[in-house]
């Protein structure tokens, strides 16, 4: 814990929370009374349901679809009677779903039997995860020593998991801690997950579970080779949040990318879809220790990081709650901002400065993710140089947790990887040359950087009162986040939400309440 420097008032910090809790709390109530069919999929995968038909049409997906009029109800009660009436093991029922056969039209046993064998199944799930917990852990106790502060975080983005893999592992040798598989363009609109290894991917590769465990594997036999255990990110975001997760759980990713609103701003995604599904997702990344990135950051794209500064503040402490609401401690919630303000602006490092420490004082526990200048980058690749070594300077001088480098040529081309060395050895540069400014540095009583953090979180109380009073789903309508405007009942996968009957059922979702709230 470092000690505060900006004077922040703590009683307007704990009135920010408690409006936090005010405007979530609504929209958990409306969460806790509905499901998707994304938590129904991602309840069946962890449960065991996998495969594809020969139409490569996703096993979840046909169970989900053959019982789409008994969703209220959950579907893992189905699964599993089937697994009973068939004597099957879930990798046998799997087959057989694959090849036709419809679940839905199998009468039930009495419920007491399928009660038992989802604790069977339950108890599956719970081993595969813990033992993977402990496996990081193990491995992170022994290198704790050798991890950088903040954490050096690396992109990787061919479209071909295979070419990934070479990136992958040249970036962890240059010294990435962090490698982060950027998912294909437009996959966040995909309503199932593909299968298998994939070679073709735009602008990034397929977030498979075959993937998953290929660049895992991988990391694992390169940190063999450097001594030292490299952290794996995808994206859990998108009409298939819940199901990403339950897949990085299983093959033991280390971060997920899972905000509370981003599908909706910037995707498209109708809201009472994301809420319900961020919840779930975020239970089982909760379960399986993993650190979300939440992406204030993306804000700054559409909004002038000055000006609309306290929007990002305002979104951390919604992200903080719902989180919270999902049995989340805040040592995984990597909460997202970004130095995006534009260069020309006079004492603009100050400003910076003051919104980073900022956040590292409110989210003090928060291994915040710090991102780093890509609106204002021109192809100037000195003066992109430059900037980063400016974003890295504050990411240190105010200890953020998790440091997505910059890239010298941002707006030209796709990384290289002498880019990423160029990355690395200039994070490296400043991380050692300034190792303990933080510690050593005050800032000046009502100077310009206390000055503007309070002046923002003034700017964020009344900006959450006035969401408040709004609620939150009628303040995305009127723009109030990111500048973008989502109708309650527009954008994508409404019509995958379903208010739960009476005897709704969810083994696995009870499990997580029970292990986490």
């Amino acid at each position: 814990m470092h000690k505060p420097k900006l004077g922040l008032s703590d009683s307007k910090i704990s009135k920010a929370r408690e409006l936090a809790k005010k405007i979530v709390t609504p929209v958990q109530s409306y969460i806790n009374q509905h499901t998707s069919v994304t938590v129904e999929r991602a309840t069946l995968r962890m449960m065991g349901a996998d495969e594809v038909s020969v139409e490569d049409y996703p096993v979840p997906n046909i169970i989900v679809d053959n019982l789409i009029k008994h969703i209220g109800h959950g579907a893992a009660k189905y699964y599993i009677n089937a697994l009973l009436k068939k004597g099957f093991t879930p990798a046998e029922l799997n087959k057989e779903i694959a090849g036709g056969l419809d679940i839905s039209k199998i009468d039930l046993v009495d419920l007491s039997y399928i009660k038992e064998e989802a604790e069977n199944l339950v108890e599956r799930f719970k081993k595969i995860v813990t033992d993977n917990v402990q496996h990081r852990n193990k491995y992170l106790q022994k290198h704790t020593d050798k991890a950088n502060s903040p954490l050096l975080y690396l992109i990787v983005a061919t479209g071909n998991i295979y070419e990934d893999v070479k990136q992958a592992q040249a970036a962890a040798f240059q010294g990435a801690d962090v490698i982060a598989v950027i998912r294909t363009t437009g996959q966040s609109l995909l309503d199932y997950v593909p299968y298998g290894p994939t070679t073709e991917g735009f602008g990034g590769t397929y977030a498979t579970q075959e993937n998953f465990k290929i660049m895992r594997k991988a990391l694992d036999e390169t940190g063999k080779k450097i001594d030292k255990y490299v952290r794996l990110v995808n994206y859990c975001s998108g009409l298939c949040m819940p199901e990403i997760a339950v897949m990085g759980a299983i093959e033991r990713l280390d971060m997920m990318l899972n905000d509370s609103m981003y599908g909706i701003l910037f995707r498209d995604i109708n809201m009472y879809r994301t809420f319900v599904d961020q919840n779930f997702s975020r239970m089982v990344n909760t379960y399986a220790d993993i650190v979300i990135n939440t992406g204030e950051d993306n804000y700054l794209t559409t909004s002038d990081a000055y000006e609309k500064a306290y929007t990002v503040l305002a979104s951390q402490f919604i992200n903080e709650q719902f989180a919270l609401n999902a049995g989340m401690p805040p040592r995984l919630m990597g909460l997202g901002h970004a130095f995006e303000m534009n260069p020309n602006i006079k004492n603009g490092f100050l400003y910076e400065m003051a919104q980073a420490q900022m956040a590292r004082e409110i989210f003090p526990e928060a291994p915040l993710k710090y991102m780093p200048p890509t609106k204002y980058m021109t192809g100037d690749i000195f003066k992109g140089y430059a900037m980063n070594t400016l974003f890295n300077f504050v990411a240190k001088g105010t200890n953020q947790g998790i440091l997505l480098l910059g890239m010298i040529t941002e707006a030209i081309h796709t990384p290289y990887m002498q880019d990423r060395y160029l990355a690395v050895a200039n994070a490296k540069y400043v991380l050692n040359n300034i190792s303990d400014f933080a510690d050593d540095v005050e800032f000046k009583k009502d100077g310009i950087i206390q000055s503007r953090a309070k002046e923002v979180l003034n700017q964020t109380v009344d900006f959450l009162e006035e969401t408040m009073g709004l609620g939150l789903f009628d303040a995305i309508e009127k723009k109030m986040f990111a500048e973008i405007s989502r109708a309650k009942n527009g954008g994508k996968g409404f019509d995958g939400v379903v208010k739960k009957e009476k005897d709704y059922w969810n083994p696995m979702e009870d499990f997580l309440r029970k292990e986490l709230l």
